[in-house]
């Protein structure tokens, strides 16, 4: 398998190959909202306050071409496009729903730590 990013094609390494489908910054966040809903664009990009139109779209391309979303496109003045996992995409929920309990806790703990570190300052 040839890694997206680097170009270079890498030995078996089924960490890699799952990060190089979810990794980055947004395609966590997606499919997170879409775990257990459909969702349009827009709706998307009010979720994600800090993600561009470009690169929603792009990270939204790349998740499709890649199998795990499907992108729907209905024949509407104004376009209605609307996004969701197909099955194969259900197969990471276990492993987003991990990702959020893993951050909640990091979250709580990092939180701790800051409060020790004024106390003590």
């Amino acid at each position: 398998m040839r890694n997206r990013k680097t170009g270079y094609a890498c030995k078996h390494c089924p960490v890699e190959t799952t990060l190089d489908i979810i990794g980055g910054k947004w395609k966590g966040v997606i499919l997170y909202h879409l775990m257990n809903k459909t969702r349009r664009f827009n709706e998307m990009r009010r979720l994600m306050p800090g993600v561009s139109q470009r690169m929603l779209t792009l990270q939204l391309r790349e998740l499709e071409k890649d199998g795990v979303i499907h992108r729907e496109v209905f024949p509407v003045v104004p376009p209605k496009t609307e996004y969701s996992l197909t099955a194969f995409g259900e197969t990471l929920k276990p492993i987003i729903q991990e990702m959020k309990r893993w951050g909640d806790h990091y979250e709580e703990t990092h939180q701790e730590v800051q409060e020790r570190n004024i106390r003590t300052d």
